[in-house]
């Protein structure tokens, strides 16, 4: 019998959203999205990208790349430059353009991630892992794509690591309007930054919606091996002992306004 990575998977993702590719260990996450910018290729179904398709015989997976830009999950395997800049710049330098503009991109792409100056001419290898995920995030932006895709981006990190990595993210979604495709195991990452959130569950879709309606399958997370986040939990404890609340809210701020909504204050 055969197994499948992925079965019957049907997305569209349109410009400028940032979605939340969620699921266990196993659950097709991260094959999804090396389909996104061509790294697979299915071996059932298309992959459109702006309309065409992106397996068709002549079509510029170069390009493709420099628009779809994908940040794997363990840094070290996007860097391999002697320091910091030159690694940046590989991407620019690739598609062409002048030293000058390489240059420019590089830095640029630093300072949207936050990474010090201090760094920019040490080793990738001599980095914390915060700094080295960091880096491969800016060596992606510096290719100025249309869909910034991060694949596990916090693992590893501690919480305050993994707070400064979603904050710089959340900043530049908000500052460019570029489309983001954060995949993640934890519902608790990315509760209050997406707009829509994709659960995966054994290679196919098990949930499509924006998180207020997600967070409401509290039970049915919990049986393919995900937790809501504590907010949902309150709010589910709330409604069941009889306080007229919504259970959707996804954040604390949320929370509190429905709290005191349901109070009448």
């Amino acid at each position: 019998m055969a197994s499948y990575a992925l079965r019957d998977v049907s997305l569209v993702i349109p410009d400028g959203q940032f979605i939340g590719l969620i699921g266990h260990t196993g659950s097709g996450k991260s094959t999804l999205v090396q389909h996104l910018n061509g790294l697979l290729a299915p071996t059932e179904g298309s992959v459109y990208f702006n309309g065409e398709d992106i397996h068709e015989k002549g079509y510029d997976k170069k390009k493709l790349r420099s628009k779809v830009g994908l940040v794997f999950q363990y840094p070290e395997h996007q860097l391999f430059e002697t320091d910091v800049f030159s690694d940046v710049c590989f991407g620019p330098r690739n598609l062409g353009l002048t030293q000058k503009e390489t240059q420019l991109r590089a830095f640029e792409a630093l300072r949207q991630v936050g990474f010090p100056e201090e760094y920019f001419y040490q080793s990738p290898f001599d980095l914390s892992g915060g700094q080295k995920r960091r880096a491969a995030i800016a060596g992606v932006l510096a290719m100025r794509p249309e869909v910034l895709i991060l694949d596990e981006p916090t693992a590893g990190l501690d919480p305050k690591g993994r707070d400064e990595i979603l904050e710089r993210i959340a900043a530049l979604k908000r500052d460019t309007g570029i489309t983001v495709v954060l995949v993640s195991h934890s519902m608790e990452d990315i509760a209050e930054y997406v707009d829509r959130i994709i659960v995966m569950n054994r290679g196919s879709v098990l949930f499509d919606d924006v998180p207020s309606v997600v967070f409401t399958h509290v039970k049915e997370l919990e049986e393919v091996g995900l937790a809501a986040p504590q907010v949902s939990y309150i709010m589910q404890a709330l409604h069941e002992s009889g306080m007229p609340v919504r259970t959707g809210a996804t954040t604390l701020e949320e929370a509190e306004r429905e709290i005191l909504r349901a109070l009448g204050r």
